[in-house]
C-alpha cells in the first residue's frame, strides 16, 4: 500500500524532528498534498492511524490540505490551477498542458508539546 509507506516516511521525519527539537508529543500534523500527487487521502488517514499507534503521534489529528496543481498551457500561454492532470485548461479548454507543481507532499507544520 503506497499510502502506508508515505505514512511511515512522515512518521520518520516527525521522529527526527522530535529528537532535534526535543518534543515528546504531537497533537496535530498538517500535510499538504498536491492534487497531482496520486495519494488517496482516505487511505492515508487510515494508514496514519495505524502507523502512529504507540508513537509520539498516537491520537494526533491529521489535517490534509489539498491545493490544486498548476500547469502551463501551451495553447493560451497561461499558468492555470487544475484539480486533475487530465483536466482541460480552464482558460481556453486546451489539452496541451505541462504540470509545473502539484505532485508534492509536505509536512506544513506540527502542533507539539
Amino acid at each position: 500500500m503506497h499510502e502506508m509507506a508515505l505514512c511511515e516516511s512522515v512518521l520518520a521525519a516527525i521522529e527526527e524532528s522530535a529528537r532535534a527539537n526535543r518534543f515528546t508529543r504531537v497533537r496535530r500534523v498538517r500535510l499538504e498534498i498536491g492534487s497531482f500527487a496520486g495519494v488517496e487521502v482516505q487511505a492515508l488517514r487510515f494508514g496514519f492511524d495505524v502507523v502512529t499507534r504507540g508513537t509520539l503521534c498516537d491520537g494526533a489529528e491529521l489535517v490534509v490540505l489539498e491545493p490544486p496543481g498548476k500547469a502551463w498551457c501551451f495553447d493560451c500561454s497561461s499558468t492555470v490551477d487544475l484539480l486533475a492532470r487530465i483536466d482541460p485548461c480552464p482558460q481556453c479548454g486546451g489539452h496541451r498542458l505541462q504540470p509545473v507543481s502539484g505532485d508534492q507532499m509536505t509536512i506544513k507544520d506540527l502542533e507539539v508539546e
